[in-house]
């Protein structure tokens, strides 16, 4: 199969789906690769043999590098679009959503005031719904990549909106409010029935305690708190939807794909993380800058113009000193794998 046809799958499907990638690093089988959705196949090689053996990879579960049989794979847990749904569009709401968008987060907001709604399109969120906030969030599809923000305008809509979100699927929910506000809302939507571990996960009052008094660092407070909930979990960063465009786009010419599949010590981006690379020494995304992602480029480059397909690890060090030559706060030890797409 054609690697940027499994790009292409990936592009068009489901966001919010369990999905999997897993690419031969080596050995007769180097270079194919297996997409998974919610642990069957939508992308795999024509090889039966190489099917299975990368079938069984992704079935282990792991996220990084496995050893299977006379070979390494390189398995990845795909995270979709994050995507922020925000519930109210005061003050804060519009801080959180301009600090947001910097973050790179698909913003959803929901307000059912016209006026104020259109205060968050003037801030460019990506999607503004002027509706009820339950018939709002009910035109939002949850995921594991999802994280909703309930700062509505008093605690009968916060509570609206958190019996609707009760059913989704989120990678984290907050609500603002004092501390006696909020312990009574918990208290209100037990007695309801909604579910105990729903109102455990509850981050409520919302945002690390760092005193925030401003809209500006309350907000800093809140994507903080997303921010560190997001990153504690074992999904990758995934491929952005600008790259994913670039991959699959006719007629783009030749490029090649580099991808962090370990690292050690304190390098800066983590496994899992993606740039991709164009003949004509363009990037898209990084890999953490400075004189490591200087060698993967120029090696890219170079490898592109000798031949049309190739693919090979690279180990790319970083001592403390040259890092702090390079102007940067970490060094380490990176394993890069390059492919041709």
């Amino acid at each position: 199969m054609n690697n940027r046809s499994v790009f292409e799958k990936l592009k068009t499907g489901r966001k919010e789906a369990e999905r999997r990638l897993c690419t031969v690093l080596d050995g007769v089988f180097a270079g194919e690769k297996m997409l998974t959705e919610e642990g069957g196949a939508i992308a795999a090689p024509s090889s039966l043999k190489a099917a299975e053996l990368l079938k069984h990879c992704a079935e282990k579960g792991k996220t990084g590098v496995v050893r299977e049989e006379d070979c390494r794979v390189f398995c990845e847990k795909i995270s979709g679009r994050c995507t922020l749904v925000i519930c109210g569009a005061g003050h804060v709401s519009i801080s959180v959503i301009m600090m947001a968008k910097r973050l790179g987060m698909y913003t959803i907001v929901i307000e059912d005031r016209p006026l104020f709604a259109d205060h968050a399109r003037a801030v460019c969120a990506d999607q503004v719904i002027c509706e009820s906030f339950e018939k709002g969030l009910e035109q939002v599809v949850g995921s594991p990549d999802t994280y909703f923000v309930v700062v509505t305008r008093g605690h009968r809509h916060d509570m609206d909106c958190l019996r609707v979100i009760a059913g989704k699927q989120y990678g984290y929910v907050g609500m603002m409010g004092s501390r006696r506000r909020t312990q009574m809302v918990k208290q209100q939507l037990m007695e309801e029935g909604i579910s105990g571990s729903f109102l455990q996960q509850l981050h409520a009052p919302i945002g690390l305690d760092i005193h925030a008094e401003t809209p500006d660092e309350i907000a800093v407070s809140v994507l903080a708190e997303i921010i560190q909930v997001k990153n504690s979990t074992e999904r990758l960063g995934g491929y952005d939807d600008a790259m994913l465009e670039k991959i699959t786009e006719a007629g783009a010419g030749k490029m090649t794909l580099a991808t962090i599949i370990s690292r050690k010590g304190s390098a800066p981006r983590a496994v899992g993380t993606h740039m991709l690379i164009l003949e004509d020494g363009r990037t898209v995304g990084t890999i953490g800058g400075g004189c490591m992602e200087s060698r993967v480029i120029h090696e890219s480059l170079s490898c592109m113009r000798q031949c049309d397909e190739f693919r090979k690890v690279l180990n790319v060090s970083m001592t403390a000193e040259a890092a702090e030559e390079e102007g940067m706060v970490c060094g380490g030890i990176l394993e890069v794998y390059i492919e041709s797409l």
